[in-house]
């Protein structure tokens, strides 16, 4: 799969690997607070979708964003894998902070390709421990495709865990591309951390 980009042919390359949900129940959180939560973060990626930022200006604000309502280190020890388990806590840090900057690298320039489109909520329902929130991306020029949030409040906060973009599951493509770069550096996380930290 051609590194940024998201098509539909993609989703035949990760095939139909699901995100293993925890066994914890949904606590005091509702699906009207789930869509709640994602009705705030899309309005702040419409937002700076209509800001007329710069593209370094647009990726630090989706940076922001990121933190504000993703689960971060639920996504950055997904994407390690089992070598989460080696990683000592300062390599853990300085991971989940050099993967936050990647991914609203990578994402952040693909939500600049919405510029002059917008992202609608579409409803949520309940899958076992989380919600699964549908929103509308419609773009001009291009036929409507759905993003969809995971949602669950199993950190202490409502916060997203995954999204789905054109079916494409985040994390699986995430945990594959960091499995691939440990690899190339011998399953040296230091390594991989400073190559992480290259990828425009």
């Amino acid at each position: 799969m051609e590194p940024n980009r998201f098509s539909r042919r993609s989703v035949l390359a990760l095939g139909a690997g699901v995100i293993v949900a925890t066994a914890t129940p949904l606590q005091a959180a509702s699906g009207a607070q789930a869509e709640a939560l994602v009705g705030k973060l899309v309005d702040d990626i419409n937002d700076v979708i209509a800001s007329g930022m710069s593209e370094a200006q647009m990726i630090a604000r989706f940076e922001q964003i990121f933190i504000r309502y993703a689960d971060v280190p639920t996504i950055a020890r997904y994407a390690l894998g089992r070598d989460s388990r080696a990683a000592s806590a300062a390599q853990m840090k300085r991971f989940t902070n050099e993967f936050t900057a990647y991914l609203a690298r990578k994402y952040g320039k693909q939500f600049r390709k919405f510029i002059g489109g917008k992202i609608e909520m579409q409803g949520s329902r309940a899958v076992k421990s989380y919600f699964e929130v549908a929103t509308m991306a419609k773009l001009k020029g291009e036929a409507p495709f759905e993003v969809q949030f995971l949602v669950t409040d199993r950190s202490g906060e409502l916060l997203f865990f995954n999204m789905f973009i054109e079916g494409i599951n985040m994390l699986l493509a995430e945990r594959s591309e960091i499995g691939a770069l440990l690899d190339r550096n011998g399953g040296n996380i230091d390594a991989m951390i400073k190559d992480l930290a290259k990828i425009a």
